[in-house]
């Protein structure tokens, strides 16, 4: 048979990129990538509108849309393929992400009368304005003894759909009314290529409180959240679902022509771009987690039994992988944390000497934090630098260092750093092995993954594991291509499951980073002391750092 190839789709928070790959062995043959050309709008709207005083991070949708007919055309092209070849279409999405559209798909923000209106534009994962919502949200569900629920998870993060949507009723009213819908972009684009309303299971289960069992909140809690809201799911939503690997629609003339692709492809369901990863890192069974480790990191493991509380969340069953659950928790600053030390943290004579040497500065840190040894700068942080996940859900919490004095060096502060985000991610694993005790294969992914072997090291040493690592540094596009495979199906050139086609499509490194004993023991202990701090700035035995938070933002 003819060798067929899918394309990957994979948005980000600057930038989105195309991949095209052979469904045969995974290899990605050609990549294009291109960044949007508003990037994230926190001061001002594309008309010079300012934006009020907020945490704002918007984006402007029309930016996908280049990003779409640019990357996959421009990809498509350099890999020589016949189009003809191409069986399939899968997507990925920074989420929550969502924006209000008209009954035409046309999002509001471009229409004349909402141009200068913040709330009629896209709402990105990391906009935090609707934190007041979310606290709000969370006590309506005290209130009524449902917050426990697995579809709630203990806390609502104000990243997540329903607050974004009652910050909009609540302080732009017209732009609620006038939406046809209101929608993951993810969904967004998957329905202007097809022309279809069924949305995604992943980002539905993840961060719209949807379950199989129940589906969305039920209608009396939406209505005494805000009468406003009493029909949302009916008016604003869809209860059309689709799993991991289900085919969302087909692609229709009008993008077919755009795209250069043929008419009546399938496209598969969307997945949050972190999620996309696990099938393009081969994490597709409950012995697995995936650990991606970026500007923030992720950690997402297959488990048959769910865990939500203290942050962790594990959507609906078979959104991601068939039959399973996934666990879902991170960080929310890990190399974000790094470079605010390094830009603003480290002295005039350390960039000379690293400058002299040819190097940039993480480069020079890194290599003069593998110097020590674990504990011998005395030095315990807090990871905490852009709010916290697991335990409590917090963007208010604030980043600690604890153990400096006037000896302190900044390689030891920069180590110190590291060995925080690695015992923030050993507190993780150790909540979902109350779930899924099978966890013992760590596979790591990501850009520091990648080219930080001191952190993999210490990552391998905290968390007392092997740690093995993805062959690509594209797995969310890659994971992206798996699904379409399955979506295209057998006939077609794909694969009949997730699991097949990430068994042929997805490979590992040859490198494995194995835990030291010796470190192993002195890690143990400074994971105590980790323990011990965490427990400490508990925000509901403290209230120092939300004090501290409230006067940043007045």
């Amino acid at each position: 048979m003819q060798k067929k190839y899918v394309i990957g789709l994979d948005y980000g928070t600057l930038s989105g990129r195309a991949v095209v790959v052979d469904c045969e062995n995974g290899e990605v043959l050609s990549s294009s990538v291109k960044n949007y050309a508003h990037g994230v709008m926190s001061e001002e709207l594309p008309t010079g509108k300012k934006l009020p005083a907020g945490d704002w991070a918007l984006e402007a949708p029309e930016d996908y849309i280049d990003v779409l007919v640019t990357t996959v055309t421009d990809a498509v092209k350099k890999s020589g393929v016949a189009k003809e070849d191409i069986i399939g279409m899968g997507m990925d999405f920074t989420s929550c992400t969502i924006l209000p559209i008209d009954k035409d798909m046309r999002p509001l923000c471009s229409a004349e009368e909402f141009k200068d209106e913040p709330h009629a534009y896209v709402k990105l994962w990391k906009h935090h304005g609707a934190q007041p919502q979310a606290d709000r949200i969370t006590e309506l569900l005290e209130k009524r003894g449902e917050i426990n629920k697995p579809q709630y998870g203990g806390k609502i993060s104000s990243e997540l759909m329903l607050p974004k949507i009652l910050q909009i009723v609540e302080e732009a009213p017209e732009v609620y009314q006038a939406a046809d819908q209101i929608l993951e972009a993810g969904d967004w684009l998957t329905q202007c290529m097809t022309g279809s309303k069924r949305r995604s299971a992943d980002l539905a289960g993840y961060k719209a409180m949807w379950n199989l069992e129940t589906g969305y909140p039920p209608k009396d809690f939406l209505e005494e959240l805000n009468p406003m809201l009493k029909d949302l799911v009916a008016e604003k939503l869809s209860e059309d679902i689709a799993l991991a690997g289900e085919v969302v629609g087909n692609l229709n003339k009008e993008w077919a022509e755009k795209l250069n692709l043929p008419e009546g492809i399938p496209v598969a369901a969307t997945l949050i771009d972190s999620h996309a990863g696990i099938p393009g890192s081969g994490v597709i069974r409950p012995d697995q987690l995936m650990l991606v480790v970026g500007t923030s990191s992720v950690m997402l493991s297959p488990s048959p039994a769910e865990c939500c509380k203290e942050g962790a969340v594990s959507g609906a069953r078979g959104a991601i992988v068939p039959g399973n659950f996934v666990l879902e928790s991170g960080i929310a600053a890990v190399g974000d944390m790094f470079g605010w030390f390094v830009d603003h943290m480290t002295s005039e004579e350390y960039a000379e000497r690293a400058k002299e040497e040819g190097k940039n500065l993480h480069v020079y840190l890194t290599e003069k934090a593998s110097e020590l040894k674990p504990g011998e700068s005395g030095i315990v942080a807090l990871d905490w630098w852009n709010g916290n996940k697991t335990p409590y859900v917090d963007g208010r919490l604030s980043g600690v260092l604890v153990g400096c004095t006037l000896n302190t060096r900044p390689e030891e502060i920069y180590r110190a750093l590291i060995e925080a985000t690695a015992f923030g991610t050993r507190k993780i694993i150790e909540l979902y092995k109350e779930a899924n005790p099978a966890i013992h294969t760590i596979i790591a992914s990501g850009g520091i993954a990648e080219k930080n072997p001191l952190l993999m090291q210490i990552y391998a040493d905290v968390l007392d594991c092997e740690i093995k690592l993805s062959a690509t540094d594209q797995t969310a596009a890659l994971g992206s291509a798996v699904y379409a495979a399955v979506a295209a199906g057998t006939e077609c050139g794909g694969y009949a499951s997730v699991e097949e086609a990430a068994n042929h499509m997805s490979h590992l490194k040859d490198l494995t980073y194995r835990p030291i004993e010796a470190n192993v023991e002195r890690y143990n202990e400074l994971f105590g002391i980790y323990c011990e701090l965490v427990d400490l700035f508990d925000p509901e035995k403290t209230s120092v750092m939300t004090r501290l938070s409230s006067f940043f933002h007045e």
